[in-house]
C-alpha cells in the first residue's frame, strides 16, 4: 500500500512525487527501498563516472548490470543535475552514430572527493549491518534456544 510519496526536485519548477511504501513497527516507520536508495544511487552513478566520461542511458544499464533493477533515466537525470549544480560533476554533449548527440559526465575534483567520502561511509555501514545480522542472526539465535 502507498501511503507516503517523495519529492524529488526534477528542475526548478517541476516536482516529482515518488510513491514510498512505509510500514509501522511499534511506533515509528521503516525505510522503504526507495528512500534507501536515495543516496546510494549518488554515490553508483559517481563510481560509474570515475572511470571514463559517461552518458545517462549507459549509467541506467550499469546500473541494471549491478542488480539495481530498472533504474530509469528518469530517476538518472534528476540526480545528475543536481550533481552539475553541486559542482561534482561536468557534462559535454558529443554526437552520436545513433541518434541525436548524447550528453557526457565526468567527476570533477569535488566530485572525486565526494566518491572518496562516500566510500569511507559505505564502508562504515557496511561494516555495521553486518556486524548486526551477524550477531543478531547467528549468535543471538544460539543464545536463545
Amino acid at each position: 500500500m502507498i501511503d507516503k510519496y517523495l519529492a524529488l526536485q526534477d528542475t526548478k519548477k517541476y516536482i516529482r512525487y515518488i510513491p514510498c511504501i512505509t510500514r509501522q513497527r511499534n511506533g515509528g516507520m521503516l525505510m522503504s527501498q526507495t528512500q534507501m536508495m536515495k543516496g546510494i544511487l549518488d554515490g553508483c552513478l559517481l563510481a560509474i563516472i570515475r572511470g571514463k566520461e559517461v552518458y545517462g542511458y549507459e549509467m541506467a544499464e550499469r546500473l541494471s548490470e549491478y542488480g539495481f533493477g530498472e533504474v530509469s533515466e528518469g530517476t538518472i537525470y534528476p540526480l545528475l543535475m543536481r550533481m552539475q549544480r553541486e559542482g561534482l560533476v561536468t557534462s559535454v554533449k558529443k554526437a552520436s552514430t545513433a541518434g541525436p548527440k548524447r550528453k557526457y559526465y565526468s567527476l570533477t575534483d569535488k566530485g572525486h572527493q565526494e566518491l572518496e567520502a562516500f566510500l569511507q561511509r559505505w564502508k562504515r555501514l557496511e561494516k555495521s549491518v553486518n556486524e548486526a545480522i551477524r550477531q543478531e542472526t547467528n549468535e543471538g539465535s544460539e543464545g536463545s534456544a
